[in-house]
């Protein structure tokens, strides 16, 4: 009997990857909840910044698109780049995704993977069960991956959490828990900047805090993108151009070149229509550094020092501090990966080194999405990516282990 192809993780890139595979004919095991990462670890009411042309998993054959699911639900379409995706269409569209072309999903989590003496992997479900698989894909997203700065994590001594002094973006689904509250929100990414307004919508008095050259700003509106520029699912520029529709030669960029991109290309900015709900109704603070913070501020709440750009400090408080800091890929943190499967793993900088066809330097251990970006650009930060991962992981593995 053929051992399975085990992919960990049903969001967006895992789905799609599983779809690809099971198009090649090659048997595979899907394992996680659908679109879990969208539906419990992000606010409510949010809209996503990526437009409809940039938010379609990829799939092995047509009828399967953003459109097409706003067809089969009865929903207006969301084509042009002034539509605006509600985050609840966008899990239902997954969700549909899932059930068209990966009926074969197991709500289970993977424990532990494990190479064994014949090239394969041992996994270990929380079900109990154990099974061998010739290859894996680690498609797990953002899971396990948020990032908190040391100097907010001084505050959080037993962790972030939202019942606690300090709490990361990706801990609340539920905002209207601040109404009446002082809320500082760090960063100044569109993760920051929508949890401030729709936490200031709930009636929260809410202030932005951004550090360094991370000041408050909003993107154009698709009418006033410059015209003699290519299109690309983020807007009109030849870097964005070059980053969507090329990412193979990625790979051959120095390492500091790579991961200075990954950083800085489409780095923080508000969407265009989260402007006039921003501008009036949230404080903001711009700041050198976050000195330090402390758990028991004034009024009992935790208290920030800054470093001001003039030179001086301030101390600001608030009833809780929302960190969206955004996440860091880190294989270290992947603890289902055994340690010693860890430890063969090629890393730079904490994450995967992966060569062609998403292969990272264990034959057989794939990763695609986010721990796929300092090998292959910002694109696989975004849905988007999956049009160029997924069908060259399924071809790459096909061949390596069909």
């Amino acid at each position: 009997m053929i051992q399975p192809v085990a992919v960990i993780g049903a969001g967006p890139f895992g789905l799609s990857t599983a779809a690809h595979l099971r198009a090649r004919g090659i048997p595979v095991r899907v394992f996680g909840e659908p679109m879990v990462s969208w539906r419990d670890h992000m606010p409510a009411g949010m809209l996503l910044k990526s437009t409809p042309a940039a938010s379609s998993l990829d799939a092995p054959q047509p009828g399967h698109n953003l459109v097409d699911y706003c067809d089969a639900a009865g929903i207006p379409r969301l084509v042009t780049d002034e539509d605006i995706i509600p985050v609840e269409t966008f899990i239902g569209y997954g969700e549909w995704f899932q059930q068209k072309l990966v009926p074969e999903l197991e709500r289970v989590r993977v424990v532990s993977v494990d190479r064994n003496k014949d090239g394969g992997f041992e996994l270990k479900l929380d079900s109990g069960e154990l099974f061998t698989a010739r290859a894996v894909v680690v498609a797990t997203g953002l899971y396990g991956l948020a990032h908190l700065p040391p100097e907010l994590a001084a505050a959080a001594v037993d962790g972030p959490a939202p019942t606690g002094p300090v709490s990361h973006s990706s801990q609340h689904h539920d905002l209207s828990g601040f109404k009446g509250k002082e809320l500082i929100v760090v960063g100044a990414g569109q993760s920051a900047l929508e949890t401030a307004a729709l936490a200031a919508e709930a009636g929260a008095n809410v202030r932005i805090v951004s550090r360094g050259n991370g000041r408050v700003a909003f993107g154009a509106p698709p009418w006033k993108q410059p015209k003699l520029r290519p299109e690309s699912p983020f807007g009109r520029a030849w870097s964005l151009w070059a980053l969507s529709y090329y990412p193979q030669p990625y790979r051959y960029l120095p390492e500091q070149t790579r991961h200075y991109l990954v950083r800085r290309v489409l780095g923080p900015l508000g969407a265009w229509w989260l402007r006039e709900r921003f501008e009036g109704k949230v404080q903001v603070s711009q700041v050198e550094r976050i000195v330090r913070a402390e758990a028991g501020g004034a009024n009992g709440g935790p208290a920030l020092t800054v470093a001001t750009p003039g030179g001086g400090t301030q101390q600001l408080t608030a009833d809780h501090v929302i960190s969206a800091t955004g996440y860091r890929v880190d294989i270290a943190a992947m603890d289902f990966l055994g340690h010693e499967l860890r430890t063969q793993l090629a890393v730079s900088r904490g994450t995967p080194k992966l060569g062609a066809g998403y292969v990272s330097s264990v034959p057989g251990v794939y990763f695609t999405g986010l721990p796929a970006a300092s090998s292959y650009g910002p694109v696989m930060r975004f849905v988007c990516g999956t049009e160029f991962a997924s069908p060259r992981l399924a071809k790459h593995l096909a061949s390596a282990h069909g």
